[in-house]
């Protein structure tokens, strides 16, 4: 399975991260130790929500539409 997520940083709860792994365990460990430059500043992070797709073509799609502006507005509505 391939899977799109959504984290929040627990020590500043305005800021999200979405993005897409095949190991959701092991990339929100890499996340919370700072192994990810973009996310380090803001750890720890809890995942909010996350969504499992049968191959990681439809992962990367759905995590591309999440970081849209119709995307955006969508995860905060139903998130």
């Amino acid at each position: 399975m391939f899977y799109t997520y959504i984290l929040r940083s627990l020590s500043h709860p305005d800021q999200r991260y979405i993005g897409s792994t095949s190991d959701l365990k092991s990339r929100l460990i890499k996340h919370n130790s700072g192994e990810v430059p973009h996310t380090s500043k803001f750890k720890p992070w809890k995942i909010e929500a996350y969504f499992a797709f049968e191959t990681n073509e439809k992962a990367i799609a759905f995590e591309a539409y999440l970081k849209t502006g119709s995307g955006h507005a969508f995860a905060k509505r139903h998130f």
